[in-house]
Order: C-alpha cells, then sequence, then structure tokens
C-alpha cells in the first residue's frame, strides 16, 4: 500500500479545509499518515483512518532549541514512515519538511498557502525565511500556489521554476456551505470573522461599525473568532462592546448559523492571505462580501456583482462601500449574494480541488500521468 504523508501546523485546519482530500486519499487506497501538533481534532482524523503523528510545532516561535526539536521530530516521522510521497502545507512543514525530503530523496509536493507575515516584507526574518524556502523547493516535485502575485514572487526569486500549479485555494465544500435563506425585517447584520488581529482588519472593521451605526441604528456588526492575546486594541474592542455597537460571539465551530442571520461578511484583511476561506464560505452561503483588493481577497469577489472591493487599511473607503451596500433594495442585495454563490460554483468548488490534489499524488507515485497544469486557472 502507497503511503502518504502530510504535514500542517494545524489540526483544525488540516480537518476544515483538507477533509475532503484525506477522505479521496483513503478511498484510493493511500495509507494516510499526518504529522500535526495534537489537537481537539485529533480524534476525529484519527476516526476518519488517519495514521497520527503528534509535532511540538510553535506556529510563531524562533526559539532555536525548539526548531531543532521539531526538525528532529520530522525526521523521524519520516525514517519510521517511509511515505511515498509527502505533502506540506504552511511555513515550517514546508520549509522543514522540505529540506528533509530532499535530503532523504522523497517525492514530495507543497502548497503556498499564502506568504504570512514571515516572508512578506524586506526584514532579517524575512528573507532568511525566503532563502529557507528556495532551498526546501529546490527538489518539490510540485508546488501548488492559491494566487498569481504569489506565484510571481517565487518565480523572481527562481524557486521550483517549471514546477509551479494553480489552485483555486482550498476551494470551498458546496455541499455543507449551501446558499442561505436571507434574512429580512429591519435589522442589518454584518459580519467579520478572523482572528481577532490587526493585519486582519479588525480596526478598520471597528472604524466602519462605530461610523455607520451613527447613521444606521438598524444596522448590527457581529464578530466570530479567537481573540488573540497580544492584540493591541482591546481595550477599543472592549468598550465598543460595551457602547452596543459590536457584538464578539468568540471562536465557534459552526459558522453557518451566523452567516443566515447576515446579509453581508466584511473581510478587510491586509494579512498575506493565499485564498480568504471567509470570502469563500460567505459567498458559497449566498451572502455579499466586502473584502480587501489585494491577492487572497480580491480574486474571490466579482466587484460590483458579489460583493465590493475596499483598498486596504483604508477606514473611510470601506466605511463608503458598507453604505454603498445598505443604499441597494433587499432585493439587489439577495441578488449580489447569489451572484456570489454562482461565482463559487463556477471558479471554487473543493471537488475540484482535490481532483487536483488526487491526480497529483497518482503522478508522483506513478499510478498515472499527470493533467493539464492550467486546468483549475
Amino acid at each position: 500500500m502507497k503511503k502518504v504523508l502530510l504535514a500542517i501546523n494545524f489540526d483544525e485546519g488540516l480537518y476544515n479545509f483538507r477533509r475532503e482530500l484525506l477522505e479521496s486519499l483513503l478511498a484510493a487506497g493511500y495509507e494516510v499518515h499526518i504529522a500535526v501538533p495534537a489537537g481537539e481534532y485529533r480524534g476525529r482524523l484519527q476516526q476518519m483512518g488517519c495514521i497520527f503523528h503528534d509535532t511540538a510545532l510553535n506556529r510563531r516561535g524562533t526559539n532555536p532549541l525548539q526548531e531543532i526539536i521539531l526538525l528532529r521530530t520530522y525526521s523521524g516521522i519520516l525514517d519510521t514512515v517511509r511515505p511515498d510521497v509527502v505533502m506540506t502545507y504552511t511555513i515550517k512543514p514546508n520549509v522543514y519538511m522540505g529540506i528533509l525530503c530532499g535530503h532523504k530523496k522523497i517525492p514530495y509536493l507543497t502548497t503556498i498557502t499564502g506568504l504570512g507575515t514571515a516572508v512578506e516584507g524586506s526584514g532579517l526574518l524575512q528573507r532568511l525565511t525566503r532563502r529557507l524556502y528556495k532551498t526546501a523547493l529546490k527538489r518539490a516535485a510540485i508546488v501548488f500556489f492559491q494566487n498569481e502575485a504569489n506565484k510571481k514572487i517565487f518565480e523572481n526569486m527562481g524557486a521550483a521554476l517549471g514546477r509551479h500549479r494553480m489552485l483555486p485555494g482550498s476551494g470551498v465544500n458546496l455541499r455543507h456551505f449551501t446558499c442561505q435563506p436571507f434574512p429580512e425585517g429591519d435589522t442589518v447584520g454584518f459580519l467579520f470573522i478572523s482572528r481577532i488581529m490587526e493585519e486582519k482588519g479588525i480596526g478598520q472593521y471597528m472604524d466602519a461599525a462605530e461610523a455607520v451605526c451613527k447613521n444606521h441604528p438598524e444596522t448590527r456588526f457581529r464578530i466570530l473568532g479567537f481573540l488573540e492575546e497580544d492584540y493591541k486594541e482591546r481595550e477599543r474592542f472592549e468598550r465598543l462592546q460595551r457602547e452596543g455597537i459590536i457584538a464578539f460571539i468568540g471562536s465557534v465551530e459552526d459558522v453557518i448559523p451566523y452567516i443566515r442571520d447576515s446579509q453581508c461578511t466584511v473581510h478587510p484583511s491586509y494579512y498575506p492571505e493565499g485564498m480568504s476561506n471567509v470570502c469563500l464560505e460567505s459567498a458559497a452561503c449566498g451572502r455579499a462580501v466586502i473584502t480587501t483588493d489585494r491577492p487572497g481577497c480580491r480574486e474571490t469577489v466579482q466587484d460590483g456583482k458579489s460583493g465590493f472591493l475596499v483598498r486596504e487599511k483604508d477606514s473611510k473607503d470601506l466605511i463608503s462601500k458598507i453604505e454603498q451596500f445598505l443604499s441597494l433594495s433587499l432585493e439587489a442585495r439577495m441578488e449580489m449574494g447569489k451572484a456570489g454563490r454562482r461565482y463559487m460554483e463556477k471558479r471554487f468548488d473543493r471537488d475540484l480541488v482535490t481532483a487536483r490534489y488526487l491526480e497529483a499524488v497518482d503522478e508522483i507515485t506513478g499510478r498515472k500521468d499527470g493533467g493539464d497544469e492550467n486546468e483549475l486557472i
């Protein structure tokens, strides 16, 4: 039996965004191993039939001792499992597993799920990470990108040239995220879904909530997500909750009821996204999306048709687009959401993404020839 090893930094992300891939690999007869820090989704992944390998990975850590331990852990897993192909996601698995697989001559394919703050920029850490990335991708069989801007950066780095392929992000499960009934009534709900951190645009969202609520008291601004411990505007965040301008729900396992209860999702992120799952899932549910005109976000919206694009870090532009949405009739808002759903069906069906990954694994393991690399662009 052929063995596939997936390495990623977060078990929740693996389960929520790549569960269909795991199911397809298992159904195709592969023995599936996963190297990921143990979390609350460990049991679910094991129940699916995946073989779990706990890895002590600190996503933001830069402690050299911790990084050496992670490298040794990955090396031990590779030596024990002896996989026929390794699939990696997120920066540390991409870099460390890539270097190790190249050294051990194990075929591997890498997915660039966004650059992250450790890559985007010109500081010492960013320059070092880019250099490590170039080394890690030197022997990669395939490198998948989720947006053209990220692909261009790696092309300019001279990393894995000729082995680049495109995917529309992780795609969205259209059977799970179905088109939801549109809320009627006097209240117009806006929704922010993300970790509460500066780069996700929470500051701009709060600016918009304060300004819009003054002229439109019928509006409601909800927030879903984990509040980062080092978030700098915590005092303001808590004050706006007390004043009733924003409503913080916290982290939830199922976002669909909250999307159903809103008319528009607002995602003013300027974080280096690969492809925003928040935007994909909201549009799949038939909701308009207002998001940033930057890579990883702009691809998810047909500006003026399924939502609006705004300039990054520009609260005034965001307020203007929210007010433009409010000026639409109920029927026009509903049609904007329906247009988003059609766009997801046309471009972002997760079944297409899963099939593309399975083709790549079959190609590397010798089960069949690869397909057209531009098939999903």
